[in-house]
Parts: structure tokens; C-alpha cells; sequence
């Protein structure tokens, strides 16, 4: 299947790196959003064009010139606390887009990622056969757009993930991934609090891009709903913690606070996934998602070139 066109929607930190992964094995990736990506797709062998996603006409023309044979939805804003306090403009952003792809590319092998946010966070580990009962609205709006985009696309995967953390660089001009984020304030010696009451399954954007790339070539049929969390179930603070000692800066720069007075209130007690699937699958049965230690350990040298002030 490699050599067939790949259509990436959405080009956060999350897009961006599944479209690396997949244009470092060859296949032919466009990459579109509204605005150009901070990291030039042509220097990683993939292109970028401009496209407002909500505007359905705008995707026919799209698909028709590129006739992808995969797409991967990475859209809709992701930032839970903007969600929460736009949460009709979320909705519409979330399921226009999973509809309309839906719509116009049913016979597809789409991959959506979603969120561990479907769910109350009542369960530390929740799996592929938990209820869902989304937290908030940035929940609400993945749950909506997962029932748009798999009543209308049978090939069609929602992947939900745990908190991808990766390199972001200081400069990228929005709320950056918790671990760039407090990779970057360690950095400059900086405190950090970090809930001790707010737990999650990290997961590396290596892994997830690993494993996005695994069920677009999948030759079997998926599950509609697979579940990507990391091995490890952390607070934020010990995670910090983690971080810092992987940077060499003082643990005590680190201050666990409650949940309630970070940005963090709006979610989950509990964000952390487990899958009972993927292991089984053919396609993904040999991926080994990392710890935090050691995602910390590979990421540290991307930190520790960075200016400390």
C-alpha cells in the first residue's frame, strides 16, 4: 500500500508528526490546515496546501484533485479550556469536519484521532468497552464527531489517545504540550505546579504516530474504536518530576498543587486509556509504546539544546 496518497488534516504537533512518519517511509503525504505549519512539511519529503475543513465544498475539490487512498483527521481546536468556554463552536468544528469526510470518502480507511476526554475519568484504566460519558466540552464534541464520522465511513478508525507530549520549540505560538512546557521553564529554572490529583497515561508522538501509520496500511479489518494510552498512569506532578530529573534541573522546582486551581479543572480526574485490542491486531501487535522515563530520556537532548532564557 505504500506509494498511495495520504491526506493529513490538521497540522499541530500531532498532524505534523504523523505526516512525518508516514513521508519517512515513502508514502506521498499532503498535509493541510488553515494556516502553514511551523516545521515546513517540504523539509521532511511531504507538502502542505491551505484549507478551511468546515467548508464542505472546499474538501470535494480537495479529494477530488488528490485522490488519497488514507486520511488522518487531526482537527477541531484541542485546547480543552477554550472548548469549555466555546463549546457550540467546538461541536461544530469536531463533527462538520468527521461528517463531511465521512460523507464524501465513505469507503476510506480514515483514521480520527480523539480523546481520552469521552470519558468522566470515574475509572483509572478505561478501555475500549467503557461507556462513554465525556467530561467536558471538548468531550462532548469528540463523542458527537466519532458517531458522525462511523455511521457514514465503515473503514473508518476513532483512535482515542492519552496526552501526546513531544518537542515543541519555545517560540511555536500557542499553548504548548505539557512536557515542552515545563521542558522549556525548567530550562530557565522556573516553578512549576503541576496537579498532584489530575492522573494520565502519556503517550509519546513517536508511538502514536507509529501506530496511526500501522492502521492506515492495516490489511485487515480494524475495530472502530482503539484505544492508545502509555504503560504509565501518572499525575502531572510526578511527571514533571520525571522531566525535570531527564533535564538534570532540581526536583524542587517542581509544586504539586489540586487540580482546581490549574487550567487543568475542566478535566478528567482520570485521562488515562488502556487498550484491550491493539496488542492483538496484526497490524500493531509488535509496537512497544514508551514509558515516560524513557520518552523523558529521548527527548532530553531536543531540550538541552535550547536557549535557557
Amino acid at each position: 500500500m505504500t506509494g498511495e496518497p495520504v491526506l493529513v488534516v490538521g497540522s499541530g504537533l500531532v498532524g505534523g508528526g504523523i505526516a512525518r512518519r508516514l513521508a519517512a517511509t515513502g508514502d506521498p503525504v499532503t498535509l493541510v490546515s488553515r494556516r502553514p505549519p511551523l516545521l515546513p512539511p517540504d523539509g521532511y519529503g511531504a507538502r502542505w496546501a491551505a484549507l478551511d475543513a468546515t467548508d464542505a465544498e472546499a474538501c470535494r475539490r480537495l479529494l477530488d484533485r488528490l485522490r488519497p487512498g488514507r486520511i488522518v483527521l487531526v482537527h477541531g481546536p484541542s485546547d480543552v479550556t477554550w472548548c469549555e468556554d466555546h463549546p457550540e463552536e467546538a461541536r461544530a468544528a469536531h463533527v462538520t469536519v468527521a461528517d463531511t469526510f465521512a460523507g464524501l470518502a465513505p469507503d476510506t480507511r480514515i483514521v480520527m484521532i480523539s480523546t481520552d476526554n469521552v470519558f468522566a475519568g470515574d475509572s483509572a484504566h478505561h478501555t475500549e468497552g467503557t461507556p462513554v460519558s465525556p467530561a467536558n466540552a471538548y468531550g462532548r464534541a469528540k463523542v458527537r464527531a466519532e458517531e458522525a464520522l462511523l455511521a457514514k465511513a465503515a473503514r473508518a478508525v476513532a483512535l482515542r489517545v492519552s496526552l501526546v507530549y513531544g518537542h515543541e520549540p519555545a517560540d511555536a505560538g500557542k499553548w504548548l504540550n505539557f512536557f515542552a512546557a515545563c521542558a522549556h521553564r525548567l530550562r530557565r529554572g522556573e516553578r512549576i505546579e503541576a496537579p498532584d490529583d489530575h492522573w494520565t497515561t502519556p503517550v509519546l508522538l513517536d508511538d502514536v504516530a507509529e501506530v496511526t501509520a500501522a492502521l492506515l496500511h492495516a490489511g485487515h479489518p480494524l475495530p472502530p474504536v482503539l484505544h492508545l494510552g502509555g504503560p504509565d498512569r501518572v499525575t502531572r506532578a510526578q511527571w514533571a518530576t520525571v522531566i525535570a530529573r531527564a533535564l538534570g534541573a532540581p526536583a524542587d522546582l517542581v509544586a504539586p498543587v489540586p487540580r482546581a486551581r490549574t487550567r487543568y479543572a475542566s478535566r478528567p480526574v482520570n485521562a488515562c486509556l488502556a487498550s484491550e485490542v491493539l496488542a492483538t491486531l496484526p497490524a500493531t501487535e509488535r509496537i512497544a509504546v514508551r514509558g515516560v522515563r524513557e520518552g523523558a530520556r529521548l527527548l532530553a537532548s531536543a531540550f538541552a539544546g535550547t536557549p535557557a532564557d
